[in-house]
């Protein structure tokens, strides 16, 4: 099963926020998630609660080779978790 880390899309329109997931690849953007890593909210007045990460579960599904979507990759990198190629 090849595992992808993406953002799972919430809220109402022009106020949407997003929680990180680990998702199969095969499986829709708002499918079964396999576990649940964070959530982001583009919209918060504060820097401090515009995102939450599990670090130490996002690093494990990439030790084991998940992959990062695009916009999860730049994600991690802005919060100071390395991502691979």
């Amino acid at each position: 099963m090849a595992v992808k880390l993406r953002l799972k899309r919430f809220g109402r329109r022009h106020r949407s926020f997003f929680r990180l997931n680990a998702i199969d690849s095969r499986k829709p953007r708002d499918g079964r998630v396999i576990e649940p890593l964070g959530w982001y909210d583009p919209n918060a007045r504060e820097a401090d609660q515009q995102v939450s990460l599990n670090r130490e579960r996002i690093e494990y599904w990439l030790s084991v080779g998940a992959q990062a979507s695009d916009t999860v990759r730049n994600l991690l990198i802005k919060n100071g978790i390395a991502v691979g190629k």
